[in-house]
């Protein structure tokens, strides 16, 4: 039985879709289709780790070198668990740092910046937009009333103004004024930032961040997501509520001194993210090849978290950040417990462990390290590579 042209270009028509179906499945990356393994980070230390926080191996792909390590920390320790400093890692306060259910507004502010920005917000901008709404609602009101059908049977043919031409050009004009005088001291203090006391250099990975610390010796420490308790094997480690909310809680924290002038060198390693914590104001775009600069300064110790705000794959929704701002002495353990140095401080000599030594021990050979110094302590490794 033959078929219509219509039926045959009907079958045509599906053959192709299904083709093309078969192609993109085809062309579709492995790693995009199957769950990435965990592969180790390698950690850095010395000068190369403020410039070089993840180096990839001789024929390793970018997904392998991005996928966070695997942890090494024991089962399920608190976020106050002290290290070998007596370093302990502060509680997050009850809505502060974090978002508030069914809450309105920007989050409590603790750098001037953002202070300057929440009042400018509140105060002015919302003031301003309230009274366009109630004049324009009351010229309507006025229209409908005055020119309505009954009171002018007869309407008026008037099709030029110039008193209220002039009028609603020159308005707009002086709102824009009154909006964009503030607006530049805003944008003029947030991007001319004081001389620093703190560099902290955040590279964005797929999902996960870096922070370098160039001035303290050149560690770094990697973050990743934590896992709720049903989501992880038994013995690794999970979330709990001293670590922070969920999504929002991290295996290791940035930390930074209280009352210092912070620079933060965002950058990527892969593909475009975005750095933001929502209580510093201050958001900023961390691009591969380029590096961007903000900063910060928090008065106020505690545990602030933010997110990548900027979409960044399958699973952008899981790259949290966790700040936690400490007091300058508190600051110097944690960089001790990193194995860091505080600027003008000599690292510890090696020489005093060997004199400990029996003296007639005979060292044991020492591997050779490729690089200046050797690897540091691998203290910060990550805790999740899946979600």
């Amino acid at each position: 039985m033959l078929q219509s042209p219509t039926q045959v270009t009907g079958v045509r028509m599906k053959l192709i879709a299904w083709a093309i179906a078969l192609a993109a499945a085809g062309l579709t990356p492995a790693a995009a289709q199957t769950p990435q393994a965990a592969q180790p980070i390698k950690e850095v230390a010395g000068p190369a780790a403020a410039t070089a926080p993840s180096e990839r191996a001789q024929g390793q792909s970018l997904d392998a070198a991005n996928a966070p390590a695997p942890s090494t920390a024991p089962a399920n320790p608190t976020a106050t668990q002290p290290t070998a400093t007596n370093f302990t890692h502060a509680l997050p306060a009850k809505n502060i740092g974090v978002p508030i259910k069914a809450g309105t507004g920007l989050q409590e502010q603790v750098t001037e910046v953002g202070r300057t920005a929440a009042g400018f917000h509140n105060i002015w901008l919302l003031t301003v937009c309230v009274v366009i709404c109630a004049l324009v609602l009351a010229l309507l009101g006025f229209a409908m009333i005055r020119f309505r059908r009954g009171a002018n049977p007869t309407p008026s043919r008037t099709s030029h103004n110039t008193m209220l031409e002039v009028v609603w050009t020159l308005l707009p004009v002086l709102i824009l004024v009154t909006i964009a005088v503030p607006s530049f001291r805003l944008l003029r203090t947030q991007y001319t930032p004081p001389p620093a006391d703190l560099t902290v250099k955040v590279t964005g990975n797929q999902w996960f961040w870096v922070y370098s610390y160039p001035d303290n010796g050149g560690f770094e420490v990697v973050s990743n997501l934590l896992k709720e308790k049903k989501d992880v094997k038994p013995g690794d480690r999970f979330r709990t509520d001293a670590d922070g909310p969920p999504l929002l809680a991290v295996d290791e924290r940035m930390v930074i001194p209280a009352g210092k002038v912070v620079k933060f060198l965002v950058t990527s390693n892969d593909v475009i993210h975005a750095f933001w914590v929502p209580a510093f104001y201050s958001k900023i775009d961390a691009n591969p090849g380029s590096v961007n600069e903000i900063w910060a300064k928090v008065d106020r110790p505690g545990v602030y978290f933010g997110q990548c705000t900027e979409l960044c794959g399958a699973r952008h929704g899981y790259m949290p950040i966790a700040v936690e701002v400490v007091p300058p002495e508190k600051f110097a353990e944690w960089i001790a417990s990193k194995g860091g140095t505080m600027p003008g401080q000599k690292p510890a000599a090696p020489a005093a462990t060997e004199a400990a030594a029996p003296a007639g021990a005979t060292p044991a050979p020492t591997p050779a390290v490729a690089g200046p110094a050797a690897a540091q302590p691998a203290t910060n490794q990550a805790a999740t590579a899946q979600n």
